[in-house]
């Protein structure tokens, strides 16, 4: 699976994961998406579900400060708009907060979803704290990699005692 970064470069270089899956060749830049794109978008309706694999051709994670992510995301992307289902932070700046994932942990949640888990846990590699994100979220990203509908999520969100 193909993976691209838009970048608005709001946060500190130093700390963007965007920025090192470009060094890295893991994923490009895009200036734009396409029609066929799923574009991982937190303020989107519908959840991201193993059978949207079959209607995209790469994943685009929209790279930008959580504190601007309003102003990000109200630019309109073309593209498959999906949410991740909750997932805790591995990384040392949002630690254990629900849902305040930096790109690499989004995108490597999309992958490890969509089923290419192998693609993902690489891309975790890179960081020194990725395993951290998988350690956390391993059991739950294993439920949400089996879901066939936003119910399924509901249920399991249910299971694990979390809010939706």
């Amino acid at each position: 699976m193909k993976l691209h970064v838009f970048r608005f470069n709001q946060d500190d270089p130093k700390k963007c994961t965007a920025a090192k899956m470009v060094k890295f060749k893991i994923a490009n830049d895009v200036k734009t998406t396409k029609k066929n794109n799923l574009v991982l978008d937190p303020f989107s309706e519908r959840t991201l579900l193993p059978k949207d694999k079959d209607l995209i051709n790469s994943i685009v994670g929209i790279d930008c400060s959580w504190n601007l992510a309003d102003q990000a995301f109200s630019k309109k992307f073309i593209g498959i708009k999906r949410k991740l289902p909750p997932l805790l932070a591995g990384n040392p700046v949002n630690y254990s907060k629900l849902n305040k994932l930096t790109t690499a942990e989004a995108m490597a949640a999309s992958l490890f979803i969509l089923g290419f888990k192998q693609d993902a846990l690489k891309l975790l590699d890179k960081f020194k704290w990725g395993h951290t994100f998988y350690e956390l979220n391993h059991n739950i990203l294993e439920e949400y990699s089996k879901t066939e509908s936003e119910d399924d999520v509901n249920k399991i969100l249910q299971d694990y005692g979390l809010v939706h």
